[in-house]
């Protein structure tokens, strides 16, 4: 299965990027799960906004509060309220270790055209991919968004191992390893460039603490294309 441009005419109109999205990352889950040992699990995360809700309430009957005895004590007011860019957009399938409870192995990322879009932005999806790696944790990267340019995979690299060079390349896949050997932590890191028109690869997902798995790009995103009955070759 080709690559499609989800972001151009004639697909744009017909179809949200954002559906595609989320079900590619839902065959992702899916797929990997079929790979995983017994232990791991993989989940699809998927948001387009940021709304936090804090809900406070009392149920009938129940004891009182304890803050009606305390002290009026008050907090005081912020000393300075700034801005706060958070990445928003958020397309991911998140590998788990149980530990006792879940703990990250890796991270699958479908870059968004929100990622892509101000240096803010840019830099905020940059800061999570990072701290990742600084965790130890395996990190993939799928970039087909082809309405901005960026290169994010460069960014990161940027952020982690300065001075390193990746692909320059619009459109991209990459997977990230993060390795300690005889006490000194390197970067592994496989790389493909994408084309509209042409296959996707599979790339080696090592997660951490655990097997290396394939992340097979091409099947799960012909799976997607097939589910939403996307229209190929303009038909």
């Amino acid at each position: 299965m080709p690559l499609l441009d989800h972001f151009h005419e004639p697909l744009r109109s017909r179809r949200a990027w954002t559906s595609f999205h989320s079900s590619w990352a839902t065959y992702l889950a899916e797929d990997l799960n079929g790979e995983l040992p017994p232990g791991y699990f993989a989940e699809q995360i998927v948001q387009f906004a940021l709304e936090i809700d804090v809900a406070t309430w009392e149920e009938s009957g129940g004891p009182p509060r304890a803050e009606a005895a305390a002290s009026a004590w008050e907090p005081p007011s912020p000393q300075a309220t700034l801005p706060l860019v958070v990445v928003t957009d958020v397309v991911e399938v998140r590998i788990q270790r149980l530990e006792g409870g879940p703990v990250l192995a890796g991270a699958v990322e479908l870059v968004s055209p929100g990622n892509k879009d101000r240096p803010a932005s840019r830099d905020a999806f940059v800061s999570k991919c990072a701290a990742y790696l600084q965790a130890g944790v395996a990190l993939a990267l799928a970039d087909i968004v082809t309405e901005r340019r960026a290169n994010l995979l460069q960014a990161v690299l940027d952020r982690v191992s300065p001075g390193s060079r990746g692909l320059e390349a619009d459109l991209y896949a990459a997977s990230y390893r993060p390795v300690v050997r005889q006490g000194e932590t390197t970067l592994e890191l496989w790389q493909e460039p994408l084309t509209v028109g042409q296959p996707l690869p599979t790339l080696p997902l090592w997660l951490r603490g655990g097997p290396c798995v394939p992340l097979r790009l091409g099947p799960t995103y012909e799976r997607a294309v097939r589910m939403l009955r996307l229209p190929v070759n303009g038909a």
